[in-house]
């Protein structure tokens, strides 16, 4: 298998892509063609446990890696999860399940692939002859950093530094990242929000300048963010082992058609669904919730892509995103593939903050696609409304994508498809506003609103999160965006 740039001009390895997280004109790795997964193949991984199942999807992309390395990787990975599953599927009504993905060591779905990423990184290396220092850079806005920071912990010749907005997180993400144990890690505060901090990476990935003072140091960057194919591979087996999970439990017959709805910022999460429904899972419709900043929402109505907008600072902190990086992946492929048109979108974002799409890839995506967003208020009521009438406690980005679902319901009360609700965080990575939608008890200190909340769910408490509180905060520093780089060279000569 061979991966192309979404801007053109390059086909590499999946090893290559992997290594180099983005392409050298900025554009984003692509399957030069998708890999397809027969009926029989479904039938033979309805009796896989997740991680061969998990090994089964990645080798479909990664035919250069060795398929038992990949096997022995995912098994070692998902034994690092707590419970049995490390992704089971809840029914929480006819019709409707949960997929919860927060069963890892940081409680975020980011773990799902950030637990394999290390070993698809290291022995990418060694596929391509790497020898430099490898520099893994993130921009999160909360999650992905402390997932990639407890994946690359101590990892033999890799760093890892992270940034994420300063006051752009909730408190528990903040403290999981400053408190993270490790030799070769590094956290540093960013004044703006994520996009800022996104714009930033991309910029030092793509700056000649930059990589020549890197190639002196004998260091090489790679990324850990959904711009990195070996992010998104591992994403797209939970929908597999999901569906797999319907069929084998009798909700559904294999071939029948399912939805599903995923709450995402940076659209890297629903992408990865798109990819599977590429490849041959009998996927119907995809639904994109969205929080307050929906420009998501806006650009699947109207196919008008705005960052000039309001951001808001909401209580679902990791979709507090107005740039979407995953959406050319997208883009490249409701184009025909063209990298050309690709290409001129993107330098148009970069420099005048909007494009448009025609009214022909406006259909290609709506017969796939629809979005739908929650406000604060919206996310209150419906985590509360779920408590009450089923027991089940979600978290708030988990809240919008139940909030679209209920109004999907709504407007069509004859659809009667199996519904997969995507739940991204442990109600207990944001304790405070979930105690406030459950309760209606307001309190500031994240480990009273964990201990109140468990008090009134009864829902287990992560063991991650339940000693976080006497770990020594390591990482205090914050910069202003345009000094970012400078932190990375110290971080290097340090």
């Amino acid at each position: 298998m061979k991966f192309i740039s979404t801007r053109g001009g390059e086909t590499v390895t999946g090893a290559q892509a992997i290594v180099k997280g983005l392409s050298a004109n900025g554009g984003l790795f692509v399957p030069e063609t998708f890999p397809q997964v027969s009926a029989e193949e479904m039938g033979e991984m309805l009796y896989m446990s997740y991680p061969e199942r998990a090994a089964k999807v990645l080798y479909k992309f990664l035919d250069d890696y060795d398929e038992k390395g990949l096997l022995s990787a995912c098994e070692a990975a998902y034994a690092k999860f707590e419970g049995s599953d490390p992704a089971p599927l809840v029914k929480i009504k006819e019709g409707v399940y949960v997929l919860e993905l927060f069963h890892g060591p940081t409680c975020a779905f980011k773990d799902m692939a950030l637990t394999v990423l290390p070993y698809l990184l290291r022995k990418g290396c060694d596929l391509c002859g790497v020898k430099e220092q490898i520099l893994v850079l993130v921009a999160t806005s909360g999650d992905t950093g402390k997932a990639a920071l407890e994946g690359f912990k101590d990892a033999d010749g890799v760093k890892i530094m992270v940034f994420y907005p300063d006051d752009g997180v909730s408190s528990m993400q903040k403290l999981q990242m400053c408190t993270q144990e490790g030799g070769n890690v590094n956290v540093v505060a960013v004044k703006g929000n994520f996009d800022d901090c996104q714009t930033a990476v991309k910029n030092i990935f793509n700056s000649n300048e930059y990589a020549k003072i890197l190639k002196d140091k004998n260091t090489l960057l790679s990324s850990a963010n959904s711009i990195n194919f070996g992010r998104l591979a591992p994403q797209i087996a939970y929908y597999f082992s999901a569906y797999l999970d319907l069929v084998s439990s009798e909700q559904i017959e294999q071939g029948q058609e399912i939805d599903f709805c995923v709450p995402t910022g940076n659209f890297g999460n629903i992408l990865a669904a798109y990819y599977a429904k590429r490849m041959g899972l009998p996927v119907r419709r995809l639904h994109c919730a969205s929080n307050m900043n929906n420009v998501l929402t806006d650009f699947l109505a109207n196919g008008k892509y705005d960052v000039h907008r309001e951001f808001y600072k909401t209580m679902s902190p990791s979709m507090d995103i107005l740039v979407s990086s995953n959406l050319e992946r997208l883009l490249f492929e409701i184009s025909g593939r063209n990298s050309d048109i690709t290409a001129e979108r993107m330098a148009k974002l970069k420099e005048e903050g909007v494009y448009e799409i025609t009214a022909e890839e406006r259909a290609a995506i709506s017969e796939v696609f629809d979005g739908g967003f929650a406000d604060e208020d919206a996310v209150v009521e419906t985590v509360y409304d779920l408590f009450c009438d089923t027991g089940y406690t979600m978290d708030t980005h988990t809240g919008c994508a139940m909030k679209v679902v209920n109004d999907w319901a709504h407007k069509n009360k004859k659809d009667t498809t199996p519904m997969v609700v995507v739940s991204t965080a442990s109600p207990y990575k944001f304790p405070q506003d979930v105690l406030y939608a459950v309760t209606g008890n307001d309190v500031r200190d994240s480990f009273k609103g964990i201990k109140r909340l468990h008090a009134a769910t009864a829902m287990a408490v992560p063991k991650s999160l339940a000693t976080l509180r006497d770990k020594p905060v390591r990482f205090k520093t914050s910069v202003a965006k345009e000094k970012m780089f400078e932190e990375v060279v110290k971080f290097i000569n340090g």
